[in-house]
């Protein structure tokens, strides 16, 4: 397998593109890891919601590192091939870690609205170690949505040429590439990151619209404004993570409705790496006790 990037990329360009992926993955893992540190050092945050951003750190950590390095050697070094089993186990990663960073968005809208719709039992429902439990849960069980769609490609035949069109092995790349019929392989990868999407999306919605209704009952607008800005950081986090990757999903599943190679990469890469550079800092912006 050969990892392509962005097709239609002239030579000249290679070198920038590489730069700026490696920028990238810098500052993910400096900023990431700045939270990880802080946590460890920091007791005053070893609370519910800093154990869900200590969670999220560390996915976003974990995804860079398997999805960046092989595409920079790729633009650097001109190094883009990839064994078969490796790049399968890529795109397990890759999914896994987008199935877990799924999780841990459901269990942040989870944190909210208990604090939010039921404050005076938020410390006893939602403890530190309830946040480990349901956290530790999500990080095992998140492998097993992967692994359903991972095991129908594992049975696809693959003929060649075997030129990945994206910046990382991924479900929909690989599929493509099969000599076989893929349809079977690509409706079931379809489903399970449907439900991947939609089963958390849905209690995100239930949980926000639940709180949009006890922050409107409070009579104090001072407090209603207080309500508010608890949620602004996990709203920000939860829109850049669901919204062009939902896109992304229906269009390539939808006839007519393909997106442009390039435009669905970039959209890729967009959904994929914008929230692991951003969310540090939307923690260091609104969070006080970061500060």
């Amino acid at each position: 397998f050969f990892i392509m990037g962005f097709p239609g990329l002239q030579p000249k360009h290679y070198s920038l593109i590489g730069v700026l992926l490696f920028i990238i993955y810098i500052a993910v893992i400096t900023g990431n890891s700045l939270i990880v540190v802080l946590f460890v050092i920091e007791r005053s945050l070893h609370k519910p919601m800093y154990i869900i951003m200590l969670s999220l750190s560390l996915s976003d950590i974990g995804f860079c590192t398997v999805a960046l390095p092989k595409v920079i050697s790729r633009y650097w070094f001109n190094d883009g091939y990839i064994g078969f089993y490796i790049c399968l186990f890529q795109r397990q990663l890759i999914h896994y870690f987008g199935t877990l960073n799924s999780l841990i968005m459901m269990i942040m809208a989870l944190d909210r609205y208990l604090a939010i719709c039921h404050p005076l039992r938020y410390s006893v429902l939602m403890t530190n170690r309830t946040m480990r439990l349901l956290i530790g849960f999500s990080w095992v069980t998140a492998m097993i949505a992967p692994t359903i769609s991972s095991m129908q490609t594992v049975k696809l035949p693959f003929c060649g040429p075997n030129l990945i069109v994206n910046c990382f092995c991924d479900s929909l790349s690989m599929n493509q590439l099969a000599c076989a019929d893929a349809t079977i392989a690509n409706l079931i990868g379809y489903a399970v990151a449907m439900f991947v999407l939609l089963m958390p999306l849905s209690f995100i919605i239930f949980s926000y619209l639940s709180i949009l209704v006890s922050v409107l009952r409070i009579a104090n607008a001072q407090g209603r404004v207080k309500a508010f800005s608890t949620c602004a950081t996990q709203l920000t986090i939860i829109t850049i993570y669901y919204v062009p990757r939902f896109v992304v999903y229906t269009t390539s599943n939808i006839p007519n409705a393909q997106l442009n190679s390039s435009v669905k990469i970039a959209m890729v890469m967009f959904y994929s790496l914008l929230p692991p550079v951003v969310n540090p800092f939307i923690y260091c912006i609104r969070i006080k006790e970061i500060r």
